[in-house]
């Protein structure tokens, strides 16, 4: 079978707190994406974007892997012969797990499991419910959008500035009449 260092089974790898950079653990360490794939992958066959999806929707949204994530990971696993992955009746490339890749899987059975059953770490985004992050994430796809598309004008920023403030500080519980930080 091929695999060892390059898949750290059994929870190899994790380097502990303090290692990761500025923005601290990863919420998967080194070879432990690759290891939930394939189990996630020996679960059903899923497309790429199916197995984006799960995981989010497995890690209540603290966690969605990236598609420059999830299809290089893909390929990795094939290149291995842990996974294969061949198109459907509607042309879509599905990943299913090998025999070497179920044998890899049943091997590392406990950090898989560990794997599917962490918990989100309270450094991502807090506890903030599903509902307020996904509003979250409509507020910067909206601002993004806004400037894209018209620029930066000056009214315009002061404008989306005070709302935002003020948002923040009704969020808080502070007063309207609060003196802003800008001021």
């Amino acid at each position: 079978m091929r695999h060892g260092k390059d898949m750290r089974p059994e929870g190899r790898g994790h380097r502990g707190p303090g290692h990761g950079g500025k923005r601290g653990k990863r919420f998967f360490e080194y070879g432990e994406l690759r290891l939930l794939v394939l189990t996630m992958i020996a679960e059903q066959p899923r497309h790429g974007y199916e197995l984006i999806k799960a995981i989010e929707e497995r890690f209540d949204g603290a966690y969605a892997p990236s598609p420059g994530v999830i299809y290089p990971t893909l390929s990795w696993l094939e290149d291995m012969g842990y996974a294969q992955v061949e198109p459907d009746e509607s042309g879509r490339k599905r990943a299913r797990l090998t025999p070497e890749g179920a044998a890899f899987v049943e091997a590392n059975r406990a950090a898989a499991e560990e794997l599917l059953t962490r918990k989100p770490p309270v450094w991502h985004r807090g506890n903030a419910p599903k509902e307020i992050v996904a509003a979250m994430d409509e507020i910067k796809t909206a601002l993004r959008r806004r400037f894209a598309a018209e620029g930066a004008d000056e009214t315009l920023i002061a404008t989306l500035a005070a709302q935002l403030r003020d948002t923040a500080r009704a969020i808080a519980g502070d007063t309207p009449d609060a003196p802003s930080d800008d001021s």
